[in-house]
């Protein structure tokens, strides 16, 4: 099948042409018919299947130019909305669409002035709340709305600020979900909020016979140089290293530079600034490395990654998921490798249990050179920030 098939309209199938498309996604050619007869859609499909650009079509084809705010896009995150409001003003370019992105970290003040303009929101649900709480935002026009990683939202605590935000718009509207997996929270809320949703199901993307996964068992204390060994001797495209909270991962980019290793950091602590900054750089090959929280692992389009990096593993198995389909994409080869030491066995033995397809080779340790580490003290719990430098000492 090929975009002229889907009744896409003439200025949005001319810009996806001009972009380099020419052969729709599998969820685009699953979803974008029923998208455009306006029906109520669920669609389990990963980042980076295409999503974006189907329910833009639907958006694209039926917002009209100059009648107030008729489309809303809820996503988890800040860089997420950025991204999809950007991807829209792309694929709208020939169709004079004003858009805007909602989302905390920055002024108030210009989201105001920017919604008083727009047709098309993308916002993060609890910044939403707030413009709807002051009497900024009217959501009476709605007639589309999508929730973009619906599971990471409701993962991420907003089930009740969704559901505050879906009655406020009108009934009468379509309504859409997009979700790397479709769970029983889904499934509850689709029952609540649409009319006969079509259900699509979207293949992975990920190539597994392209995707090796490996792991080495080392002492904590390990942890660091055996991340630095491998990131030097391991011939790669840019890298992805993950981290569970944001001390470590500032721990991790700060050793990282201290051994000449070109990496970057992004986590839920950076100023929105520094955080969009942050992936314009990695995204453009100026760093080969970042170190990441999981605001990263999800809906963030990303290309290139030949290596992903645990160096702590995630306490929920879908996370793991996720973070290991940022690579081996589009035919390409890639590699998951996994850190563990005895802090991390029972979440490796977790994601076993629920992905028991999974195939992960342990390997044997290699000579590695000792490094010694620089200690980060962080403001991200009660404690003022600190930074100061310590060694370990060998025993």
């Amino acid at each position: 099948m090929i975009f002229e098939d889907l009744g896409l309209n003439t200025n949005l199938f001319k810009t996806i042409k001009e972009m380099g498309f020419s052969k729709p996604t599998q969820i685009q050619e699953k979803s974008i018919p029923f998208i455009m007869q306006g029906k109520d859609v669920v669609g389990e499909s990963e980042t980076g299947s295409g999503k974006t650009l189907a329910f833009g079509a639907g958006i694209i084809e039926k917002v009209v130019p100059k009648e107030g705010l008729q489309a809303l896009v809820l996503t988890p995150t800040r860089e997420l909305a950025e991204q999809v409001m950007k991807a829209i003003d792309q694929f709208s370019s020939g169709n004079s669409l004003r858009t805007a992105s909602v989302y905390g970290g920055v002024s108030i003040t210009n989201q105001i002035h920017e919604l008083t303009r727009a047709e098309v929101v993308v916002a993060t649900p609890g910044r939403l709340l707030d413009h709807l709480q002051r009497r900024t935002i009217d959501l009476s026009k709605i007639r589309i709305l999508v929730l973009d990683e619906a599971d990471r939202m409701l993962d991420m605590g907003f089930v009740d600020d969704v559901e505050r935000i879906v009655r406020s718009c009108p009934r009468e509207r379509q309504t859409m979900f997009f979700s790397a997996t479709i769970d029983s929270r889904i499934k509850s809320l689709a029952n609540k909020y649409m009319v006969s949703p079509e259900i699509i199901m979207a293949g992975k993307q990920v190539d597994p016979s392209k995707l090796k996964q490996v792991y080495y068992d080392v002492t904590k204390n390990m942890k660091l140089s055996m991340l630095v060994h491998l990131l030097k001797e391991e011939k790669s495209g840019l890298a992805m290293v993950f981290c569970n909270t944001r001390m470590n991962t500032d721990f991790v980019v700060k050793n990282l530079k201290a051994n000449k290793i070109d990496a970057i950091a992004i986590h839920g602590g950076f100023t929105q600034n520094k955080r969009s900054r942050s992936l314009d750089f990695f995204n453009r090959a100026k760093f080969g490395v970042l170190v990441c929280t999981d605001v990263a692992a999800r809906g963030l389009h990303i290309d290139n990654v030949s290596h992903v990096y645990n160096y702590e593993i995630p306490s929920d198995s879908k996370d793991y998921v996720h973070r290991i389909g940022r690579t081996a994409r589009a035919g390409e080869a890639g590699k998951v490798i996994n850190l563990l030491c005895e802090f991390d066995y029972d979440n490796f033995r977790r994601i076993q249990r629920d992905y028991s397809e999974l195939s992960v080779e342990k390997m044997e340790k290699p000579h590695v050179e000792r490094v010694i580490a620089i200690r980060v003290e962080s403001s991200y719990g009660k404690k003022p920030f600190r930074s100061r430098k310590k060694t370990w000492r060998k025993r």
